[in-house]
């Protein structure tokens, strides 16, 4: 009796629309797991370059020989270095065009540094809405299964004149293992979305606020040299 009512033998015993949809969800299953795998290693070393790199910002090293370390990295830039490269970039581009003063100087900045975040962003949500998609769907998929399941089952049930527990049982059976595969899909989903979110408003949180100190520092610095330029050119007078 046990055996009859193992998942295989279920599976086997299930119709082919019933059939089709515990397939999907097993596919569904698989691909959140890869995902969630695949989010969770991206996520983990974002956090780490992200701690690594603003220990390296705040040691005190210098600006220019810092933009030189990173950008021998090349097209392997990511995260809080991408928004450094990028906005010190575009500072050391335009200061050096004197028909640009420094409020457009940091604006060009700023504006580096907003594209460059917007990428980051891209690049740690991709996927995310793939596992809110099955997240979401799952359950309904599998109640779909269940309902048709079910249905079939009466139906098959009204063509006896006299119904027994031992002919109704496998039926149902076989339509709530649907219901059950769309759950044991859509909970790591749903649970792994909304950890992988959070994760990435920190990061992005941290984005903003390094955005900003940069920012400021940039600031000072084209202050700086501007008093320094102006004092020059008093001195030559």
């Amino acid at each position: 009796m046990q055996a009859d009512f193992s998942f295989f033998d279920l599976f086997l015993q299930a119709g082919l629309v019933v059939q089709g949809v515990m397939l999907l969800l097993v596919l569904m299953s698989i691909l959140s797991w890869a995902l969630i795998f695949q989010r969770r290693r991206i996520l983990k070393v974002a956090h780490k370059e992200c701690l690594q790199f603003e220990d390296k910002f705040w040691s005190g090293v210098d600006l220019a020989k810092l933009f030189k370390e990173v950008s021998a990295k090349g097209n392997r830039l990511s995260g809080m270095e991408h928004l450094f490269h990028s906005g010190f970039r575009e500072f050391a581009r335009l200061r050096g065009n004197r028909s640009i003063d420094s409020a457009g100087v940091i604006s060009g900045s700023q504006r580096a540094m907003r594209v460059a975040h917007s990428r980051e962003l891209d690049r740690l949500e991709k996927s995310l809405s793939v596992l809110a998609t099955i997240g979401s769907i799952s359950p309904y998929i599998g109640l779909f299964g269940t309902v048709w399941g079910i249905m079939n089952a009466f139906i098959a049930l009204g063509e006896v004149q006299q119904a027994t527990l031992q002919m109704v049982a496998p039926g149902i059976a076989e339509a709530l293992v649907a219901t059950a595969m769309g759950l044991f899909a859509a909970i790591p989903a749903v649970m792994a979305y909304n950890r992988f979110v959070y994760r990435v408003e920190l990061l992005d949180n941290a984005y903003v606020n390094f955005a900003e100190e940069f920012t400021s520092i940039l600031q000072r610095q084209s202050a700086s040299n501007t008093q320094s330029s102006g004092t020059e050119e008093v001195s030559s007078l």
